[in-house]
């Protein structure tokens, strides 16, 4: 497995492993497939291209298929940009459970911790996302609040919990 950080040029594999995840877990985005299907190339390109405070992580099998992303995005306020957000996790279906996403998460860390005065990585998961929390709080992240009802999808309700990592 190869992991590394996305180019303009992966932007069709991301959209798809975007796209993918937005269909198979609809709860778990605060986006939506229906949103996102109608990105232009141009625009994912946009939204991908990495520069000093913004990247997205790819991980690769060695067939060159991209089967995980994550995002990191740092805070660009005078007083917020000690803190960097992570979003849109999303590992395939055939993947998940071969550590595939611990591998992701502790790149994605390393990455932020070669960031100039960033302190802490914050992520926010759905509550009954018992996976995702399980391998957040095993790569250090630690949850401060809980915000109910975040999310509304088909009339439904979900809680989040919001997660911190200090580095």
């Amino acid at each position: 497995m190869i992991t590394r950080i996305l180019q303009e040029s992966d932007a069709q594999l991301y959209q798809e492993v975007r796209l993918s995840g937005l269909k198979t877990n609809p709860e778990a985005f605060g986006s939506t497939y229906d949103r996102e299907s109608n990105f232009s190339l141009d625009a994912v390109k946009e939204r991908i291209r990495p520069n000093k405070d913004k990247f997205v992580l790819g991980a690769f099998l060695e067939n060159g298929t991209l089967s995980g992303i994550v995002t990191f995005v740092r805070e660009t306020g005078i007083k917020t940009s000690h803190k960097g957000n992570v979003y849109g996790m999303y590992v395939t279906q055939e993947m998940r459970g071969k550590g595939l996403g611990r591998v992701l998460m502790l790149e994605l860390i390393r990455e932020a911790r070669e960031c100039d005065g960033l302190e802490q990585l914050n992520l926010i998961v759905v509550s009954n996302n018992e996976s995702a929390k399980k391998l957040y709080r095993s790569v250090g992240f630690d949850v401060y609040g809980v915000e109910r009802r975040a999310l509304k999808y088909n009339g439904q309700y979900y809680d989040e919990d919001l997660m911190v990592l200090r580095l």
